[in-house]
């Protein structure tokens, strides 16, 4: 820190702390009734009780919601922030009615929140325990459905859904059962639901007790005396009720029972012949006459019906019959194996064709030569990875590392899940950084996207390695304290059709809009039909698949004005509300960011979702109740672009510190919740330079006499991220690389550079001797310790108090740190005076 009078100040200055922390607002549900979901967000709820805690005589007012459910405000954030406007608060509304709409229609279809988000647990291949494995998928548009395989020789006619057996319902779900196969010698189960644990060797029905023993006992146990009554007298009831209508010695053959006379003749007879009989006899009369009956009050004893309703199934008894996996495996042949490729066959009314599942969780690219394939992946126990270490708790301020696992290492050649978790999270752990975040991770065709047309949005890149090393990866990074965050494409996906989703069951509208509106405006990409159920069905149930299968910590929606609005972004915004819900909105869209937010956070309390949007769309971060979005964070995409337009086009003398300033600050209604960054991958990805490469480039390949640029080069590097980490809020993003200044761009193999990985990779070997790298490496690790030690991005947004156009100096408070940075190129001050917050002397930390 600087004193109040500095004796100097020259371009690489100084550092220091700040922020209070405001808790992320969580989601968490009330109750599942069958009938009707509840939602609620924590935060309304924590208030209200607060408000009932310190006035509990609440007016008959208070307790008027009208026809709003408690704590929900369509349009509060605008209320809270004094945002009046007319056509959009009537736009929140309308989005909030259809909400509730399509959450009434998602009630009828599924149980709960739970069972509408996982529906990964039925489609997709799935062993079942009655020794055989189960696939369902969804395709609409096919007239026929078939799994192709090595396992049956890619045989379109061998495993097929059959019809009278599950095997199409009216949602358009296919269903295809795959029996395991006897081996030779072996007679089938004794018990047609004979069940199997596939986990361990052994059961409780490997213990040699007959199934006669098993059941013999069930009947013993279970029933109490006098209800076993009828299950050792099967036919006593039917005895009793052919004695009744012909009497005790009636016909006993065919041949003797005479023509029955009709029901209602008969019934008319038998109440004829009990006309005396008291009418309590008679309380409802089995020939409708009209009159209406209370047929819900059932007269029967309390006790009874209290003991049958406490009664539980016989379950136990059924699992004592199931058996250990050597069983299985002795008398079965798996119908599936283990890497069994497969991909899906479909008839359609344009012809037959072979997908890839929407729902496979790994997929291979080109093998023997052939198109992509899925593969059925089913480790045994023992290959299986065992989670060892718990997610931390999220923490007070996130310092993110983003990463591609691909281009992480030195070599250059697509790295491993491995070579990752060996090499680069011990590296990120010293870094002093507390999450990472993956991009480029989910399954995609074309490596040169950097992973952003994705095609299996279920699968992770076999590129790097399979579903186990993943797991370990994830495992190791939270046994180092590091979050893991997913880069997540929910706003488009590629257009190829044997591999991704495109015209998946040979219809145009199965998962995406037809026309032009199913298509990016300038990508080529395809997208999604946000306001089809089963559309949400499979995007949810992938954001819940990351989490519970992989144990991922939070999401990064990726390019969210992609989707949010159907000219995906690519048009002039005034910032202008009439332009947030007009024509080229699209309501679907948002409203599922809101319904994935609720339910994740319902989930999953301690999930953190990252918003990526250059729109800055409003109520990005605010509570789902109010109106806003539900994301826990935003990015702040307009700082790295200022810092590029300076770099790249504006002479240092020419800089404006007040666009500095402003453009730091950010939207100042959500300034506490925004991600910021100085530079991610976009600038180095998407044929651009690093920073590092535009400031001094490869010291290597460098004259003596560019010492003068290397000094301003590096000076700018560290005051560039130091002023963007210090006026930043709870959440600082770095690309792997830029901490040290990477002095070479990502370029992806592609057809224009012969496929070469030479600049696919990351410099790691510049770290190993001593010099510029390493000295703008120990900078970032002790800029870093700001957070670790002083809480900077905790303690609350800084008070920016000294901004001068003509000595290119700024100064802000941040707690009880004082920072000064001077931006001119040549001039140095000395005895600089500047005001602050609190009288006293100030030391400096670091210069």
């Amino acid at each position: 820190m600087f004193s109040l009078a500095q004796p100097t100040c020259r371009p690489p200055v100084p550092l220091d702390r700040c922020a209070h922390f405001q808790p992320h607002i969580k989601l968490q549900a009330v109750a599942h009734p069958k009938k009707r979901w509840s939602w609620r967000c924590s935060a309304e709820h924590r208030q209200q009780r607060q408000k009932r805690l310190e006035n509990p005589k609440r007016s008959s007012n208070d307790k008027k919601e009208g026809n709003q459910e408690k704590g929900i405000d369509p349009v509060g954030f605008l209320t809270k922030q004094g945002i009046t406007h007319k056509a959009f608060a009537q736009f929140l509304r309308e989005r909030h009615k259809a909400l509730k709409d399509l959450k009434d229609e998602l009630s009828k279809r599924h149980l709960n929140v739970k069972d509408f988000a996982s529906g990964y647990e039925l489609l997709g291949i799935h062993r079942n325990p009655q020794h055989r494995a189960d696939f369902m998928e969804w395709a609409p548009g096919a007239r026929y459905c078939a799994l192709v395989g090595d396992f049956n020789g890619w045989s379109p006619t061998e495993n097929c859904a059959q019809e009278g057996h599950l095997g199409h319902d009216d949602y358009g779900y296919w269903f295809i059962i795959l029996e395991d196969k006897l081996k030779d010698g072996e007679q089938p189960d004794d018990l047609y639901f004979q069940q199997y644990n596939y986990v361990d060797d052994y059961d409780k029905g490997d213990n040699g007790v007959s199934i006669d023993e098993i059941f013999k006992k069930a009947n013993d146990e279970y029933w109490e005396p006098g209800e076993d009554r009828f299950i050792k007298n099967r036919f006593e009831i039917a005895a009793k009720l052919y004695e009744q209508i012909f009497g005790p010695n009636g016909p006993q053959t065919e041949e003797e029972l005479e023509d029955i006379p009709d029901a209602e003749i008969r019934y008319k007879a038998y109440r004829e012949q009990h006309k005396d009989d008291p009418s309590s006899n008679f309380r409802y009369d089995v020939i409708d006459n009209g009159k209406e009956y209370d047929i819900f009050n059932i007269v029967d004893d309390p006790i009874s019906r209290e003991k049958f309703r406490n009664k539980k199934p016989p379950l136990a008894y059924w699992f004592e019959t199931r058996k250990g996996r050597k069983a299985w495996l002795k008398k079965y042949i798996p119908g599936v194996p283990h890497g069994s490729k497969y991909r899906v066959y479909f008839n359609t009314p344009d012809g037959p064709l072979e997908r890839v599942p929407a729902w496979a969780s790994y997929v291979l690219p080109d093998v023997d030569g052939k198109e992509f394939c899925a593969v059925h992946w089913e480790p045994p126990p023992d290959c299986a990875y065992k989670w060892k270490n718990k997610p931390p708790q999220p923490p007070k301020s996130l310092r993110v590392y983003e990463c591609h696992v691909g281009i992480s290492g030195l070599e250059p050649k697509a790295s491993t899940f491995n070579e990752f978790r060996n090499k680069i999270l011990p590296h990120i752990k010293e870094a002093g950084y507390n999450a990472v975040q993956l991009f480029g991770l989910i399954e995609h065709k074309d490596y040169f996207t950097a992973g952003y047309r994705v095609t299996n949005m279920y699968a992770i890149s076999s590129r790097y390695g399979t579903p186990e090393e993943f797991k370990h990866l994830v495992d190791e990074a939270h046994g180092l304290g590091l979050l893991v965050f997913l880069d997540v494409v929910h706003s488009y996906a590629a257009a190829d059709e044997m591999v991704g989703l495109s015209l998946f069951d040979g219809s145009n509208d199965c998962y995406f809009h037809t026309g032009k509106r199913g298509h990016h405006k300038y990508w080529g990409t395809r997208m999604f039909k946000y306001g089809d159920l089963d559309v949400l069905h499979y995007l949810i149930s992938n954001l819940n698949w990351w989490v519970e299968e992989y144990q991922i910590d939070g999401f990064h929606f990726h390019s969210l004005s992609s989707m949010i609005y159907t000219h995906n972004g690519f048009a002039t915004f005034t910032s202008e509300l009439e332009e947030y819900c007009n024509q080229y909105v699209d309501r679907d869209a948002l409203i599922y960011l809101i319904l994935a937010n609720d339910i994740l956070h319902i989930l999953h309390p301690n999930i953190i979702t990252i918003a990526e949007d250059v729109t800055n769309y409003p109520g990005l971060c605010e509570p789902t109740s109010q109106g806003g979005l539900g994301f826990d964070y935003c990015a702040n995409l307009s700082v790295p672009e200022m810092w590029l337009s300076y770099l790249e086009n504006v002479p240092d003398r020419e800089w404006s510190m007040s666009k500095i300033v402003d453009t730091l600050r950010g939207n100042k209604l959500s300034a506490d919740k925004m991600l910021i960054y100085a530079e991610n991958h976009n600038q180095s990805i998407s044929g651009g330079r690093s920073f590092a490469e535009m400031l001094f480039g490869d010291i290597s390949k460098q004259s003596t006499g560019s010492a003068v640029q290397l000094l301003r080069g590096c000076s700018l590097h560290k005051m560039i991220r130091l002023i963007t980490f210090t006026t930043g809020c709870r959440a600082y993003l770095n690309f792997m690389g830029n901490e040290f200044g990477h002095p070479e761009r990502v370029e992806f193999p592609m057809p224009s550079n012969n496929f070469s990985f030479s600049l696919a990779n990351r410099r790691w070997d510049l770290l190993e001797n001593d010099g510029i790298y390493n000295d703008l490496f120990s900078f970032d690790k002790d800029m870093l310790k700001l957070d670790q030690k002083e809480n900077v991005l905790s303690r609350g947004l800084p008070n920016i108090h000294h901004v001068n156009e003509t000595t290119k100096v700024i100064a802000y408070n941040r707690g009880p740190l004082l920072f000064v940075f001077n931006f001119h190129p040549t001039n140095t001050y000395e005895r600089y005076s500047l005001g602050v917050e609190e009288a006293g002397e100030y030391q400096v930390s670091s210069d």
